[in-house]
């Protein structure tokens, strides 16, 4: 096997091992790492949890005194900082690692070739960009956050094969199959955060959280509960809904003012957050940032017509999850987005294909919207 061909099985392991964080990870990026010697792997590891040790700390304990003269891949450039954790730059060259091989450059502007300038200083060898799209994929939000100050938004919807998401009288429970509403779990569990409507959580007495166990996920501990996201412009929310339980963090944006409805859901744990409005409803591109300046890197939407429409018309959604069940509900039923008409066909918003899936009986539809 020819040196590049081993470079990238070696660094496919490393992404393997990243996967492995997937729900755990959050506010940081999901890292794996190999260490490799003669031609044999030494040390694995990844990154687990914010505060715990790096992949590469996990891998370098692997190995052990056989880290001296090897060489190590990393699905993410070594940090250079001190954050939670000290500088993974500095353990590699400590342990005797003489190449790294990363993925990809880290967009953390703290990082951002900072650790390949250490390592390149100390005499270590360094490539990056094997396998760079497979590394961005798994951590497109925490890239985006880092580079635009915005998350990476999902929207997802159920829908009927004639996209509709509910009846007029608003019934919608259940249009998928259980598989699907199963699968969309793990799609909440690895988003840092989950956003719907006040009109969405009431009429559904939603709860938007994670009901899968540390099994069925594959990770060891407690099973993290994303924040779940409010947006209540006129704070129409009560204490007794199912979702001001009191487990896990509630933020509800919100114009209101009224300070006794504030009191009774601050009474509840909640958080209450300010944002701009207009006759349109909320700012949700302030959200977004504000949502970023919290340390979320990934949403989750789940919400009707009208405010995913909202998102959508704004150009803020990065990817479409759609559910679709072999039923037709009929023109009457309420549609997939409210969006503005158009009247001409270059008007359109045009999404690309990511993956199609059967999931029991439904389809699951992966869409990311072509940027022209």
């Amino acid at each position: 096997m020819d040196s590049n061909s081993q470079d990238a099985r070696f660094m496919a392991r490393a992404l393997e091992l990243a996967q492995r964080g997937l729900f755990t990870t959050h506010p940081n990026p999901r890292v794996g790492c190999v260490i490799v010697c003669e031609g044999e792997i030494v040390g694995e590891g990844f990154h687990a949890r914010a505060g715990e040790p790096h992949a590469e700390v996990h891998a370098l304990r692997m190995a052990g005194e056989r880290a001296k003269g090897a060489t190590a891949y990393v699905t993410l450039e070594p940090c250079c900082h001190h954050g939670r954790t000290p500088p993974c730059s500095d353990a590699l060259i400590q342990a005797g690692v003489t190449r790294v091989v990363a993925a990809m450059r880290d967009p953390n502007p703290r990082v951002d070739g900072g650790g390949e300038a250490v390592l390149c200083a100390a005499g270590v060898a360094v490539e990056s960009g094997l396998l760079e799209a497979e590394a961005r994929a798994l951590n497109a939000g925490f890239s985006k956050r880092m580079t635009q100050g915005l998350p990476f938004v999902r929207l997802k919807w159920g829908a009927s094969l004639d996209g509709r998401t509910a009846l007029a009288n608003g019934q919608s429970q259940w249009i998928t199959g259980e598989p699907a509403r199963r699968d969309v779990q793990f799609w909440r569990a690895l988003s840092s955060a989950i956003l719907s409507s006040a009109a969405s959580v009431i009429a559904d007495q939603a709860r938007l959280n994670v009901r899968l166990t540390a099994d069925e996920l594959g990770i060891e501990g407690n099973v993290r509960q994303p924040v779940r996201v409010i947006l209540d412009r006129e704070l129409r929310l009560t204490p007794d809904l199912p979702i001001l339980d009191g487990q896990g963090e509630i933020w509800i944006y919100t114009a209101a003012l009224d300070t006794s409805r504030r009191a009774a859901l601050l009474a509840t744990g909640a958080h209450i957050l300010d944002a701009p409005s207009s006759a349109e409803g909320l700012d949700l591109a302030f959200i977004l940032r504000d949502l970023a300046a919290r340390e979320i890197n990934e949403v989750w939407i789940e919400a009707g017509a009208r405010l995913g429409g909202a998102f959508l018309a704004q150009g803020l959604v990065d990817e479409l999850i759609v559910y679709l069940a072999p039923v037709l509900l009929g023109h009457s039923a309420r549609p997939l987005a409210a969006l503005p008409e158009i009247t001409q066909l270059n008007q359109a918003q045009h999404w690309q294909w990511q993956d199609v899936t059967r999931i029991g009986d439904d389809l699951r539809l992966i869409l990311q919207p072509v940027r022209f």
